[in-house]
């Protein structure tokens, strides 16, 4: 029986393997006659030639901007372009927003709210976590309007909410339904807040 190889498909992802900055060119405009570029002039002299033998992927074009504030304008891979005025920086300041400006994406700054703070193209094997789908489970949950927490804990198959202090709440017909009356207070089951 002869062993036949799987053919395999893979797709490529920034990061594995290798990286690619999305940056392509760093464009660093200046003055030679302003007060402005005094900074941007000694960055030029003295910080841009590490940067570009460490980052050999993005291509530096460097330009006179007469009569005009000194600027560092980035190209990124998806066509976007971000700009930085450095006028009055220092050189090491310049050196972090060129940087800045080399590690970044190209895409827009976005305000992250509260939903999906990370964005992979790969779910979650595990799926994603919620009090919701660990009812029962020894979960701290909320309990609505007054910001009182309780703590659930099952007990001979039923659960019992205890609150502030080791007091039960909504003691009642619940219990009794569920043969619980009679208290768990002493049992190690303690309210949190």
């Amino acid at each position: 029986m002869p062993v036949a190889a799987l053919e395999a498909v893979s797709t490529g992802r920034n990061g594995v393997g290798t990286f690619i900055h999305q940056c392509k060119r760093l464009d660093f405009h200046f003055c030679d006659w302003a007060g402005s570029s005094r900074g941007m002039n000694a960055f030029l002299t003295t910080h841009l030639p590490p940067l570009a033998t460490s980052s050999a992927s993005i291509t530096f074009h460097v330009s006179p901007r007469p009569h005009a504030h000194p600027l560092i304008r980035g190209h990124y891979v998806n066509g976007a372009t971000k700009s930085i005025c450095v006028r009055n920086l220092s050189p090491s300041e310049i050196l972090k927003k060129a940087l800045l400006l080399r590690d970044s994406s190209g895409e827009k700054n976005r305000r992250v709210k509260g939903g999906r703070v990370v964005r992979s193209l790969n779910e979650s094997v595990r799926g994603v976590w919620s009090a919701v789908h660990a009812v029962g489970k020894g979960v701290l949950e909320g309990k609505g309007e007054g910001d009182v927490w309780g703590f659930r804990a099952k007990e001979g198959g039923g659960e019992v909410v205890v609150g502030r202090g080791g007091k039960k709440r909504g003691a009642g017909r619940r219990e009794e339904e569920l043969g619980l009356v009679g208290g768990v207070e002493g049992e190690g089951v303690e309210g949190r807040r």
